[in-house]
C-alpha cells in the first residue's frame, strides 16, 4: 500500500505540469480511491487471482491493455508481473520505461559499512525519473496538495465535533521491527491524552489490531477506534483532516503525507535513507532508533531482516520525545 501512495504526490505533479497528458493507472481495486481525486487520470483493475492470474493471465491482461492504445508505458514496480507485461508491450511496439530501484545501493545501505550509510535518491525522485524519461515535465518541488475531502455526517459523528486537534496514530506495521512496543505507544497515549487538547484517532487493520486498539481506546475518553467503522474512502477522507499522523515506517504514513499532513515516522531496523520517508516531511518528522546501541541499522530495506538483539531497536526512541514532537509540530 505504501507503494502505491508514495505514486500519488508523483502522478499528481505530472498531471498539474503536463495538463495535455492522460493517465491511466493499473493497479489492485483496493487502490483505485487514491486517484479519485487527480483530473486525467483514469483506473484500470488488475485481478491477479482472478483473470489476470499466471503468465496466461497477464497475456489476456496486455491485449485488454492493448485496445487502448497507450503512447507509452511507465512501469513504476519492476517486478516479475510488471517485467511479464513489458515483453507483452513490446511485442506490440509500445515504450516501456522502469523504474531504477537502485538494488545495488541499498544492498550496500544495509551492508554496515559505514562508508555506504548515506542518502539514497527517494522513491518519489525514482517514480519522477520515469515520467521524465518519457519526456515529461516532473518537477516535485512544484507539488500542490489538494483540498481537505469534504467529512460526511458519520465520519464527523466518529471524530467529534469537540473542536479538538485531530491526531492520527498508526501503531502497527508489516513486520514487529517496525511496530513501536505497546507499552511506550501506551505511555504517548496517556501523555497526550492528559492535556485534553487532542482527539486521538486509531488506525489499523485486521481482526487482532482491531481488539488492541479497543482495549486501548476503552481507558481515554477522547481515543477512538476506527477500524471497521470507516469504508477505505471515508478512511482517506478522514486522514486528509487531521492535524498530524504518528505513523510507522508504513503505509499510514504515506496516505497522510500524499495529503500535506504532518507526518512523524517512527523508525527501527529500517532507516529513511533507503528513500522511503513520506513525502514532503522535514527531516526532523522522523524519530530514529539510537545508532549508538544499534550501529548496524538499517539492517534491512523492509525491516523483514536483522541481527540477534535488534528486535526492540525501535524501543530506543522514547516515548517523551514523541510527545515532545508532536506538541511542538502541533503549536
Amino acid at each position: 500500500m505504501g507503494d502505491v501512495a508514495m505514486t500519488v504526490p508523483v502522478i499528481r505533479c505530472v498531471v498539474q505540469q503536463n495538463p495535455e497528458v492522460q493517465i491511466t493507472v493499473l493497479s489492485r481495486a483496493f487502490f483505485k480511491p487514491f486517484f479519485n481525486e487527480i483530473p486525467n487520470v483514469s483506473f484500470i483493475e488488475v485481478d491477479v487471482k482472478g483473470r489476470h492470474k499466471g503468465f496466461l493471465g497477464l497475456f489476456k491482461l496486455s491485449k485488454e491493455l492493448r485496445l487502448l492504445r497507450f503512447d507509452a508505458v511507465a512501469d513504476l514496480h519492476n517486478v516479475l508481473r510488471s517485467n511479464i507485461l513489458k515483453l507483452f508491450f513490446k511485442i506490440y511496439f509500445t515504450k516501456v520505461v522502469q523504474i531504477d530501484k537502485g538494488r545495488s545501493d541499498k544492498k550496500a545501505l544495509t551492508s554496515g559499512n559505514i562508508s555506504a550509510f548515506k542518502q539514497l535518491k527517494t522513491t518519489h525522485e525514482r517514480y519522477a525519473d520515469v515520467f521524465r524519461k518519457l519526456g515529461l515535465h516532473a518537477d516535485l518541488s512544484k507539488h500542490e496538495f489538494p483540498t481537505k475531502m469534504e467529512l460526511n455526517p458519520t465520519i464527523q459523528d466518529l471524530a467529534g465535533h469537540d473542536g479538538k486537534q485531530w491526531i492520527g496514530i498508526a501503531p502497527f506495521a508489516q513486520y514487529e521491527s517496525k511496530s513501536y512496543p505497546l507499552e511506550q505507544l501506551m505511555q504517548v497515549i496517556a501523555s497526550l491524552s492528559e492535556t485534553r487538547k487532542y482527539k486521538l484517532l486509531l488506525f489499523g487493520g485486521g481482526k487482532k489490531e482491531a481488539d488492541l486498539l479497543n482495549n486501548i481506546a476503552s481507558k481515554y475518553g477522547n481515543a477512538v477506534n476506527v477500524v471497521g467503522k470507516l469504508s477505505f474512502q471515508e478512511e482517506l477522507q478522514l486522514i486528509s483532516n487531521l492535524d498530524l499522523m504518528l505513523s510507522m515506517d508504513s503505509g499510514n504514513g504515506h496516505l497522510a503525507a500524499m495529503y500535506g499532513v504532518p507526518t512523524i515516522t517512527l523508525w527501527g531496523v529500517t532507516h529513511p535513507f533507503a528513500g522511503f520517508a513520506p513525502f514532503g516531511q522535514d527531516r526532523g518528522n522522523t524519530l530514529l532508533a539510537d545508532r549508538a546501541q544499534y550501529p548496524l541499522i538499517p539492517t534491512s530495506i523492509y525491516g523483514n531482516k536483522f541481527p540477534t538483539g535488534y528486535e526492540k531497536a525501535i524501543a530506543s526512541i522514547k516515548p517523551s520525545d514523541v510527545v515532545n514532537k508532536i506538541v511542538s509540530l502541533l503549536n
